[in-house]
């Protein structure tokens, strides 16, 4: 087993391999990782929806309150038994994970000015769906040392795109965020996704289809509206 076996095991099932490393024990690594090998596996673009979203009716069937990490763990869990491997996933807790830390650590990603990880390739499109820790000191690709793209943005679109001004660099006012979803106004959010997302000019080739965006928006819209008539 190597890397590109791994990473061709992942696109198999729709996710992408986003890096790995071996943990130290300030890494956050349940038992230690001591010896052993964290990959990180991620979604990009619309790969994981085309695998994902046949199967949504049947978890739904089963009244799944979140179909996408059930497909998430059913998938990482199956190739963790193949690989020997432990699987962690960034949904579980509290107390979570660091994902964004082990991401970081993994491969060239850095906060955004709206907060969220960029990527040089993937742009803002791309999201950290679980881990995979094998009991081996395996060897590890080529250290991808690229600078983020917000490095060089000097004009920052993301942060004058957004109808309601909810992204100040690094902090994102949810309630003004959430607010406009539920008006009208909000529509065209909705339906493509978040508009300040859309503005980063990096990755667009893998920014999500419309079906996949709307389905995304309406899970975080019902998931940070409080409950009606809740103070």
């Amino acid at each position: 087993m190597d890397m590109e076996s791994i990473s061709e095991a992942l696109d198999a099932c729709g996710l992408t391999f986003m890096g790995a490393f071996h943990p130290e024990p300030d890494d956050g690594v349940p038992g230690g990782g001591k010896d052993g090998t964290l990959v990180l596996a991620g979604n990009t673009g619309p790969a994981m929806w085309s695998e994902f979203a046949p199967t949504l009716p049947a978890w739904q069937a089963l009244g799944e309150s979140d179909p996408l990490d059930a497909w998430t763990r059913q998938v990482l869990v199956a190739l963790s038994a193949e690989m020997d491997a432990r699987a962690f996933f960034p949904f579980d807790g509290p107390p979570y994970l660091p994902f964004q830390r082990w991401a970081m650590r993994a491969g060239p990603t850095a906060p955004s000015p709206l907060g969220i990880l960029i990527h040089p390739d993937y742009g803002l499109w791309h999201g950290l769906r679980g881990a995979l820790l094998i009991d081996r000191h395996l060897p590890l690709p080529e250290a991808d040392r690229r600078d983020i793209p917000c490095a060089s943005c000097t004009d920052r679109p993301c942060l004058s795109s957004c109808p309601v001004n909810a992204f100040k660099e690094g902090k994102y006012d949810v309630p003004i965020c959430i607010g406009l979803l539920n008006r009208e106004e909000g529509g065209p959010c909705m339906a493509a996704g978040c508009l300040a997302r859309h503005a980063c000019p990096v990755g667009r080739n893998y920014a999500y289809g419309s079906e996949q965006a709307a389905w995304h928006m309406a899970r975080f819209r019902e998931s940070c509206t409080p409950p009606e008539g809740a103070k």
